[in-house]
């Protein structure tokens, strides 16, 4: 079995990991660029954890800037073998209210001006994502929440909008008429990459606001939705901490394929492929390419 190595790409507000003993920096080229900073790598208890401050630390990147493929590289090639994405969402739901953490099990992509795939020409596949998140991640992360006594919502749909703009009041409502629980900017194509990488992904959605539909709120701004972050912070380092403290020593295989994702989605026959891309997909096709 593969040694656990758990990823945390930290959203707004989450620019570090309280806790994070051993600590060792490491910038990390990828063929596909330069990820948001440097991956802080060390241990909480016996797990092995890899950190990323998705905006940078500093917050200087927008969410349509940010390398995504240089950022779930990295991470593959750290070794990591499940990642959590903590991400600021607003809310399309009265039960939902700000400080609620979600746990979304769906999204819907409505970026258009983002990098979504490690593939292409010359080397082609369709990974699967019926099922976006992975279920034993995601069970571990409510049960960490339940042993901390912070409260995590169970299931969810995240639309994630391209940005940097907040959505206009007939986007709001649109969004919330599909059936949506959540908005946000980053978790698209970031699931997707990391399914292509064969790496376990789940979502923390932390509530800032509710979106601009709820006629009981005012229009979101960022001076109230940085004040819920910070409250949100605190609580989400409690539950990383003791989600990793009691993480298993081995990944768990998925029942849902997240780890073995290309077994199914390669279409280009390895006669075909290009070598150039091949090259850049050392990390990603690792385990496919050894065969």
């Amino acid at each position: 079995m593969t040694k656990a190595v758990v990823g945390i790409i930290g959203g707004s507000g989450i620019y570090d990991l309280p806790g994070l003993e051993d600590v060792r920096e490491e910038r990390i080229s990828t063929p596909w660029g330069e990820p948001s900073d440097m991956l802080r790598s060390g241990r909480i208890g016996n797990t092995r954890a890899v950190f990323l401050p998705r905006h940078g630390r500093g917050h200087s990147l927008s969410p349509s800037g940010i390398n995504y493929r240089a950022n779930i590289d990295a991470m593959k090639r750290a070794g990591v073998t499940d990642i959590i994405s903590v991400s600021a969402c607003g809310s399309f739901r009265e039960h939902l209210p700000p400080g609620t953490f979600v746990l979304v099990d769906q999204f819907i992509d409505r970026t258009f001006s983002r990098e979504t795939s490690f593939f292409g020409n010359g080397c082609v596949a369709h990974v699967s994502m019926a099922h976006p998140v992975a279920p034993l991640l995601q069970n571990r992360i409510a049960a960490a929440g339940a042993a901390e006594g912070i409260a995590c919502v169970r299931g969810g749909t995240y639309v994630c909008m391209e940005g940097p703009q907040f959505s206009s009041l007939a986007e709001s409502l649109a969004y919330q008429a599909m059936g949506c629980d959540v908005i946000g900017m980053t978790a698209m194509p970031e699931a997707k990459l990391a399914r292509e990488a064969e790496i376990s992904y789940a979502t923390i959605a932390m509530v800032t606001d509710f979106d601009c539909w709820h006629p009981g709120h005012d229009a979101v701004d960022v001076a109230s939705v940085i004040n819920v972050v910070h409250e949100n912070a605190g609580k989400a380092a409690v539950l990383l901490a003791r989600l990793l403290r009691d993480f298993p020593h081995q990944h768990e295989p998925c029942p849902i394929g997240s780890d073995r994702a290309l077994d199914t989605a390669l279409i280009t026959p390895p006669a075909s492929r290009d070598p150039a891309l091949l090259q850049k997909l050392d990390a990603i096709m690792g385990r496919v390419l050894a065969h």
